[in-house]
């Protein structure tokens, strides 16, 4: 005969002691086990008990008031924090701006990778996540404040190459969270929005000798679970909770949503649009760097309009988004219910959506920004006496082989007006969010510059990119005066090379056309040629070839660039997400053949996709051309140059 392990919450939290570390699960209002929070949160009140706990979690957990973790806000049952984000849970933040307990902020993907590192029995986890960020522990190593003096974090060297080593501890108490549960213990997660790190932390705890305590909403009799839908077995579980109703939302925004859990999909009209304003104007022009086939992470706050746009735009078939918890495709959601989806294709775990990022799959990322300076930092994790926290900003951004920043020129007060297709600031931001230094390197322009990775800082009036030596300014906003209004409000000159004007149609309401725009190989603006170097580069990323007259079109593209030199030239062609139907490839390879033999000196073409290196190669290869494809833009430079 099996243990029920059914017990009320009372007694649940009563199996915490005093030191011990407890760890929670949940991501902002997704999957928080309210209800334990709440019973532990009473017995220290009604008891003092217990005291000086380590709390661990990746994702924050609450609703920058009361709710999630806010709970566990209490001088004296904290003693440590490690945490990925604090922005959701003043009550802590407070507590770690006061040195009432020692706080460390952790990347989030450190942490739920810490989680399967600990179960498995390691000293930690090794990453390159955080180098050259206050992470780094020559720039702090994660310490929040004075009470902070331990050091957790350490740099190693492995064959030369740095990384960064986290820690691992014991977890004494794991509070996850299901759907259902049976009397043994088994957990499915039907009805929940994310799948989170249940599983990872769970057996971190078990396999520490720890308890696992899990809040459900319902039990089912013993045997009765689908086996195939266990998504925690019973043998990691100690003791199950049945939740309120009020205690078990699916999100801080939703009792419960099926559109969020997968049960059914959402007609996308039902999604109300964005108003013209100054945010759906950065949204606008950071959609039109999306590009078709690519996998794309949204970030909280602003960013998360742009799948708003990509809605209106009817481009959500034509790319994935993806948001760090585990979401893959659909479209994500903001507020309450961040870090959900409506019409998801997939869901999952928390840990291996961070193995995908951290190990460079995502094309693009865009993300919020609180502070920049001129060398392309970035801070969203301390600045004003807050602490903010990084969350998995930094995974995200030093692994995404694209970033996109998106933020309002100023904050706190901006006023903005668009007439007749024009943007006029009615006042400017208390806050100025372009600095001399940050306050908090929470993202190293300096790395990312070296690294020659893409970046772009877009604001509602202006667009920079990241260039070797600084910030570049390349666009700005029809009715904006690029002296006062721009220049004037900086602390840095800006390295300015003939700027362009923003695109008209992003100040007017009506539909862009995005969608014709993403299909179209636009193959006059994917060519540059550089007469310095006699070099060309194409720009083929995201570019679906579907017929011959398309092939065609690049054809008489490229003759007319290259023709009239009279000579032959170098060439750098991206290949990244890049198609062409199977119907047309032979003839696209013949005009790639044909080019190169007519053109080229030395050809150098790159591709992320390993498919598409292999797959071209072979078609290259057929045809006694250059037939290497680089894995990166920096190797196919390093290879034009070496010969």
């Amino acid at each position: 005969m099996s243990l029920n392990k059914i017990i009320p919450p009372e007694d649940a939290v009563a199996l915490i002691h005093d030191g011990d570390v407890l760890a929670t699960s949940g991501y902002g209002g997704n999957g928080v086990p309210e209800q334990l929070l709440i019973s532990l949160e009473r017995r220290f009140l009604e008891t003092g008990e217990p005291r000086s706990l380590t709390l661990v979690y990746a994702g924050g957990q609450g609703d920058s008031k009361e709710k999630g973790l806010n709970r566990l806000g209490h001088e004296g049952l904290l003693k440590r924090v490690i945490g990925g984000h604090y922005g959701l849970i003043p009550k802590i933040e407070k507590l770690a701006v006061d040195n009432k307990l020692e706080a460390y902020n952790f990347p989030e993907g450190a942490i739920v990778h810490l989680y399967r590192d600990i179960a498995a029995g390691k000293p930690g986890t090794l990453t390159k996540v955080g180098l050259g960020t206050f992470v780094d522990p020559r720039l702090g190593g994660g310490k929040v404040n004075d009470a902070a003096r331990e050091d957790l974090v350490t740099v190693a060297d492995l064959g030369g190459e740095e990384s960064l080593f986290f820690k691992a501890l014991p977890i004494n108490v794991a509070f996850i969270r299901g759907t259902t549960a049976d009397p043994d213990g088994n957990i499915t997660t039907e009805k929940e929005s994310l799948r989170l790190e249940d599983l990872a932390l769970a057996m971190a705890a078990r396999n520490s000798g720890g308890i696992v305590l899990c809040q459900v909403e319902r039990v089912a009799e013993s045997g009765s679970l689908d086996a195939r839908r266990v998504r925690v077995p019973g043998i990691f579980v100690d003791a199950i909770v049945v939740a309120k109703s009020e205690n078990h939302m699916q999100t801080y925004a939703a009792q419960y949503n099926p559109g969020l859990s997968g049960e059914l999909r959402v007609p996308l009209e039902t999604v109300a649009r964005l108003p013209l304003d100054q945010r759906k104007v950065i949204a606008r022009r950071a959609a039109l760097e999306l590009v078709p086939n690519s996998v794309v992470n949204l970030g909280i706050g602003l960013p998360e309009a742009i799948s708003r746009v990509a809605n209106e735009e009817k481009i959500q078939d034509l790319l994935t988004f993806i948001v760090d918890p585990g979401v893959i495709g659909g479209v994500p959601l903001g507020g309450y219910d961040f870090g959900a989806a409506l019409n998801f294709n997939a869901v999952i775990d928390h840990p291996y959506q961070f193995d995908f990022i951290d190990g460079g799959g995502l094309d693009l990322a865009y993300l919020g920004f609180a502070e920049c300076d001129r060398f392309g930092n970035i801070n969203v994790s301390r600045f004003g006496g807050r602490v903010a926290g990084c969350g998995g900003f930094i995974n995200i951004s030093q692994n995404s082989k694209k970033v996109v920043f998106v933020g309002t020129f100023s904050s706190g007060g901006l006023a903005t007006e668009i007439i007749d297709g024009k943007l006029s600031i009615v006042s400017e931001g208390e806050h100025k969010k372009f600095v001399k230094g940050v306050e908090q390197v929470t993202f190293s322009g300096a790395r990312a510059a070296k690294k020659e990775k893409d970046v772009l800082y877009i604001t509602e009036r202006c667009v920079f990119r990241l260039v070797d030596g600084g910030m570049e300014l390349t666009e700005y906003a029809p009715g904006i005066d690029l002296q006062r209004d721009i220049l004037d409000q900086l602390p840095f000159r800006p390295i300015i090379d003939n700027p362009q004007p923003m695109e008209s149609m992003l100040f007017d309401d009506s539909p862009m056309g995005l969608r014709d725009r993403m299909l179209d190989i636009r193959i006059e603006h994917r060519l540059s040629y550089d007469s310095e170097t006699n070099t060309i580069f194409m720009n083929f990323a995201g570019m679906r070839v579907r017929s011959a007259e398309e092939v065609s079109r690049i054809k008489n593209a490229v003759d007319g660039i290259l023709g009239p030199l009279g000579k032959r030239v170098y060439s750098i062609v991206n290949y990244d997400s890049f198609e062409a139907d199977p119907d047309i490839i032979d003839q696209y390879m013949d005009l790639v053949r044909y080019v190169e033999k007519k053109y080229y000196i030395k050809v150098s073409r790159y591709s992320t996709s390993g498919f598409m290196r292999l797959k071209m190669g072979k078609e290259l290869e057929k045809r006694k051309v250059s037939s290497h494809i680089y894995e990166s833009g920096s190797e196919a430079r390093r290879h034009l140059r070496d010969k």
